[in-house]
């Protein structure tokens, strides 16, 4: 059985120009090789952002539901991150 579709797709110009000139300079042996790595890094980040919502913005969540006074104004998230921005100057 065979494990690959043929597909056919259409890029806006500037895309199929890049995904031409990743297989002219080598980088890819072919458009389609090109292609699948794109959807690689995709899949690959849409994991990362489930993984970061499962593993740190649900319990986060959680404790703030379980103890509202954790809880910051946007004021004080603008306050603290001017701070730490000038701290690493």
């Amino acid at each position: 059985m065979r494990n690959t579709r043929q597909m056919s797709i259409t890029l806006p110009k500037d895309m199929a120009d890049v995904v031409k000139s990743k297989v002219r300079a080598g980088e890819y042996a072919s458009e389609s090789e090109v292609i699948r790595d794109g959807l690689r890094a995709l899949m690959a980040r849409d994991r990362a952002v489930e993984n970061w919502l499962h593993s740190q913005v649900g319990p986060a969540y959680d404790a703030l539901m379980v103890d509202p006074s954790r809880a910051i104004t946007a004021d004080q998230l603008r306050a603290r991150l001017a701070d730490e921005h000038h701290k690493s100057r």
